[in-house]
């Protein structure tokens, strides 16, 4: 989302004109890209066996799990997520010995001007054609398996040209992007459901009743085997350790490192769905690793180093998350509470949301807790003003002031009269996360 400091080189510079494309607005459909797709050689046919994730919230969290572990057990690993923090590069993970690397611009660079020259002018939107860049790269490197993360939706997403998954993954739906996908849960809940296919197993992580419903209703149609959390398996925090349990046996594992409660079911969605792809293999230990080594930047990260915690009064500690939703706010707010139970602090609030989401919800579930909230621009065309952000704060019952920006935020906030050094979280918008990131001197690495 934000380039590297200094002069654009050529792949960042390409980047930002396939930005201009025609339609710049998203429109779900999988037309443009299949025919872009076949002009390249299908390369969609000549993938690693895909593991297909869509959700609302927590895929790039249960795709950082399942990367951590099938590496742990020596596996070759493509990934594919979005959005980016900082630059492009961060989508595409490619496997190498050892892990896995983010490409490199020369790769990156190949692929997307093969993809440019090739759709020869047609109409297509950003995220498709990056996405075909996306597929070349990985029809073009040997892997075992290839985490593919879909971007909005799930029936008419660009990754869904993927016709055999190995698997498909649903983490939780809740109501987000309603200008593509319908206004209640049972409609985004049908998008969603678009990438279950025949022959695959579907892992459903904990949902509502309703999205429940339509789920396993599709995959009912398909003849599709599922394996739901609290019906065929199930993960729980238990005496600090996640406790994982299925019709195979108990695994007693590490708590995630990833933070909050809600990481349990990420990663029990994770360990749900390597235990269903049994001929994978992956032996016990690379569970366990897993647990430990699974990193998904800004989601609540803290950031202990870097130039905006110096910004800070001394002895405060400086959080960032990119959630930007209802369901993501009541996880993040879970988050905190855990951390405050072991460290008392006074919560401090530095927001910043797209035009799209719901504000006033969003800061709703933080009534109570926050002492203050300073709201922020954020970048991108759909950015709600720092002024509409207040006014969703205050109408929310929060007391909320208006800054020039992330840095103005953080210094001001140094003027509190607090009982202790704060707690400060940097929320709302994965945009706002990268620009964080960039300015604090830690992009993902």
């Amino acid at each position: 989302m934000i380039s590297a400091p200094g002069a654009k080189n050529p792949t960042d510079a390409l980047i930002e004109r396939l930005g201009a494309l025609h339609p710049k607005k998203i429109d779900l459909s999988l037309d443009r890209l299949h025919r872009l797709l076949d002009r390249l050689g299908n390369p969609e046919t000549r993938l690693p066996p895909a593991i297909h994730v869509a959700g609302t919230n927590g895929k790039g969290s249960t795709v950082a799990f399942l990367r951590a572990i099938l590496e742990a057990a020596g596996k070759g690993v493509h990934v594919y997520t979005s959005p980016s923090l900082v630059r492009f590069h961060e989508r595409i993970r490619l496997a190498q010995k050892g892990g896995s690397r983010i490409v490199d611009d020369e790769h990156l660079y190949e692929a997307l001007v093969a993809a440019e020259k090739t759709n020869g002018g047609d109409p297509i939107t950003f995220f498709e054609i990056t996405t075909a860049a996306a597929l070349l790269l990985f029809a073009q490197e040997p892997a075992d398996i290839l985490l593919l993360e879909t971007g909005l939706g799930g029936r008419l997403d660009a990754t869904n040209v993927i016709e055999r998954p190995l698997a498909a993954v649903i983490t939780p739906i809740s109501i987000d992007h309603t200008e593509h996908l319908g206004p209640t849960l049972e409609a985004i809940a049908g998008e969603k459901a678009g990438i279950l296919k025949r022959g695959a197993p579907a892992i459903i992580a904990r949902q509502e009743p309703a999205p429940l419903k339509v789920l396993e209703r599709t995959a009912a149609k398909l003849g599709v085997k599922t394996f739901i959390s609290g019906e065929q398996w199930n993960a729980h925090e238990e005496r600090g350790r996640l406790v994982y349990a299925d019709e195979d046996g108990l695994m007693d594992l590490p708590r995630p490192r990833l933070i909050g409660r809600h990481q349990i079911e990420n990663a029990g969605t994770a360990v749900a769905t390597l235990r269903a792809l049994s001929d994978l293999r992956v032996p016990a230990a690379a569970f366990e690793q897993g647990m430990l080594r699974a990193d998904w930047p800004a989601r609540m990260q803290w950031l202990g180093s870097g130039k905006l915690i110096t910004l800070l009064p001394k002895g405060s500690e400086l959080w960032l998350d990119g959630g930007h939703n209802v369901a993501g706010a009541m996880a993040v707010t879970a988050a905190l509470a855990e951390i405050e139970e072991r460290v008392p602090r006074p919560l401090v609030l530095v927001a910043g949301m797209l035009a799209t989401k719901d504000s006033e919800g969003f800061f709703a579930c933080f009534k109570g807790l926050a002492r203050e909230l300073f709201a922020v621009p954020v970048p991108g065309e759909t950015s709600r003003k720092p002024e509409e952000i207040a006014a969703a704060a205050k109408e929310a019952g929060l007391t909320a002031t208006v800054t020039a920006g992330v840095e103005d935020a953080l210094k001001k906030i140094t003027a509190l009269p607090l009982e202790a050094p704060p707690r400060v979280l940097i929320t709302g918008s994965l945009y706002l996360a990268g620009e964080v990131l960039a300015l604090n001197g830690t992009p993902p690495a």
